[in-house]
């Protein structure tokens, strides 16, 4: 029984394929014969492949105007396509690839109808980042869409959240909260947005507590990723589809409550049908994303969905940006910087004049924007940050890809009820930025050009990682790019990292304290250290970036972009705050 309680890694025709055993003895003559079968073509490659994941697949990529250089070899990306009888999908061209998409807007609503048909009460179960926001702007689309359809809370009793829902309007008075399971038995389209940690635990009872035919409504892969781990799937008689929205729950509700006057306004979307029981899963995935606000809505699957996540919020979109302020604020006050300034030039910089230049034109326009100096100091940042940025991001991938970081959340969470997440916003920095932002003005603050090499190369870094690994490009500049500077980045803006970060699901959270202080390190120690040292820029890597066509891809998301900015208030204000908003008061507890 021994031999099936670990995973066994093969590498097999450049593919590294990982079997799950569990000691299950009636699958284990099965298993056993498998292990066979792989071992024995694993042993008949080997002498024309190596063995060590980090080695193999590697090859040159010549890029134009750059010499050859060393990458991992890149998964072909893979264009998803998807059935829909309702809504008019198109088929729009990110640089050198084809995707199709579905465009939102409030005008779409009265297609809801046709879409929800048969779905007669949607059932939100949770309320922690993304369930206030959903259920209420889904509420309010179909309200509007003139549609007799229930949405309604599923929480436990004892739920610390049943006063901020009733305080949204759901009540056990009016038949909009209940509990949990009652919740989903009794509803058509069941939105489990429960903490990934609770999922884990429970989706056995969820899944035999669903009425055949309805559907399971998921806004993250990441129960896939336990599933797979567990080596079981999903019930066949019910639809499994996704709807995640690219921001975390506050920016969803403020962009579509700022959006109400202006079409289309929103959170973009991605969407996947996993499982299809009634030929209507795809029209009621679509329906939800636009239900929600998505300006526009593109397909992926759910284990392309959380890799690219669950990656993306450690690197660029949280874990990374964190760790990387922190070093460049100590950075620049041991050069004798105060420190208001060293806040200004890495917080602030980033989280402004940065953060709107990428949002409306890019990461190259970043570059072009500069001085002929300060590009000097750029792509000196820029050369020095990217290699290491890289090495962490491919270690971030490769272990949520494994399951690894999975596991690792799953269990963070069950110690939750010993060591609840500690704060993360009570070092001098952070505290000196509630000053700094007391005293804004309408003085712009300044791009620090070499802030903007490292941010930017770390960006690239994100980027990079999902490109070579197959994602697509509407997937890769919303998960990296856009998510960061439409929906993120506007929260620490306003009152600093704890109200970025916290107001995120638990799997951000976590990620995102155990990530950046790999990255500050990694900056600290590679990346400054070879600055200081006057290692000269590497033109090639220079080159790479301003050629990548990642620019071209941001390019096309940007028509589809909101016609509004996400608005917040700074410390003292209570705009975005408050029951199913932003929270300032954060916790943790075990599932």
């Amino acid at each position: 029984l021994q031999l099936f309680t670990h995973q066994d890694f093969f590498l097999y025709s450049s593919q590294v394929y990982t079997f799950n055993y569990s000691v299950n003895l009636k699958f284990a003559l099965l298993k056993m014969q498998l292990r066979s079968t792989v071992s024995a073509k694993a042993t008949s490659a080997k002498a024309s492949r190596p063995v060590a994941v980090a080695t193999s697949g590697v090859k040159t990529v010549a890029a134009k105007n750059v010499r050859r250089v060393q990458r991992l070899a890149p998964v072909e990306a893979v264009k998803n396509d998807f059935n829909t009888k309702v809504f008019n999908k198109e088929l729009v061209k990110f640089a050198d690839t084809e995707e199709y998409i579905i465009r939102g807007g409030r005008d779409k609503f009265p297609l809801l109808k046709k879409a929800f048909a048969g779905i007669k009460k949607v059932g939100v179960i949770g309320w922690g980042s993304q369930a206030p926001a959903q259920a209420q702007n889904m509420q309010d689309s179909l309200k509007e869409a003139g549609m007799d359809v229930k949405v309604c809370i599923g929480l436990r009793p004892d739920s610390p959240s049943v006063k901020e829902a009733i305080a949204c309007g759901f009540t056990k008075e009016n038949g909009t909260l209940g509990d949990v399971f009652d919740v989903i038995s009794s509803s058509d389209l069941v939105m489990l947005l429960i903490a990934d940690g609770a999922q884990a635990k429970l989706y056995p009872r969820v899944l035999a507590s669903m009425k055949p035919g309805a559907t399971l409504g998921l806004s993250h892969g990441f129960l896939l990723g336990v599933m797979k781990n567990d080596g079981v799937d999903f019930r066949k008689d019910i639809n499994v589809v996704l709807v995640a929205p690219k921001g975390m729950g506050p920016s969803v509700r403020n962009m579509y409550v700022q959006g109400k006057k202006v079409n289309g306004s929103g959170i973009n979307c991605s969407f996947a049908v996993h499982q299809d029981a009634t030929g209507t899963a795809s029209d009621v995935a679509i329906g939800w994303a636009l239900a929600v606000g998505a300006p526009f809505a593109f397909p992926t699957t759910l284990e392309s969905e959380y890799k690219s996540d669950i990656y993306g919020e450690r690197c660029i979109l949280l874990g990374a940006v964190h760790g990387m302020v922190e070093s460049l604020y100590r950075r620049y006050t041991k050069q004798g910087m105060s420190v208001e300034d060293a806040f200004r030039n890495t917080v602030e910089c980033i989280t402004g004049p940065l953060t709107k230049i990428i949002s409306k034109t890019g990461m190259k326009s970043v570059y072009e924007s500069l001085n002929a100096a300060d590009k000097e100091i750029f792509k000196q940042a820029y050369s020095a940050a990217y290699k290491p940025a890289l090495d962490i991001c491919w270690e971030i991938y490769q272990d949520v890809a494994s399951g690894n970081e999975i596991k690792s959340v799953v269990q963070a969470v069950s110690r939750f009820g010993k060591f609840p997440m500690g704060k993360i916003d009570q070092t001098d920095m952070w505290k000196v930025g509630v000053d700094v932002r007391a005293k804004r003005g309408d003085k712009p603050v300044p791009i620090n050009p070499f802030t903007a090499g490292v941010y930017v190369a770390t960006m690239m870094a994100t980027v990079e990682v999902l490109k070579e690994n197959g994602h697509p490009y509407s997937e890769i500049c919303n998960e990296s790019i856009i998510e960061a500077v439409d929906s993120l980045n506007p929260y620490m803006h306003s009152r600093g990292v704890a109200f970025m970060v916290d107001n995120c699901s638990y799997t951000a959270r976590l990620g995102s304290r155990k990530w950046a202080p790999r990255f500050d390190y990694i900056f600290e120690q590679q990346a400054y250290v070879a600055v200081d040292n006057k290692t000269p820029v590497d033109a090639d890597t220079i080159n790479y970036f301003l050629s990548h066509p990642v620019h071209d891809a941001l390019a096309t998301c940007a028509t589809m972009r909101p016609a509004v900015d996400i608005a917040l208030g700074i410390d003292s204000s209570v705009d975005g705050v408050g029951a199913g908003a932003a929270r300032t008061e954060y916790r943790s507890v075990s599932n």
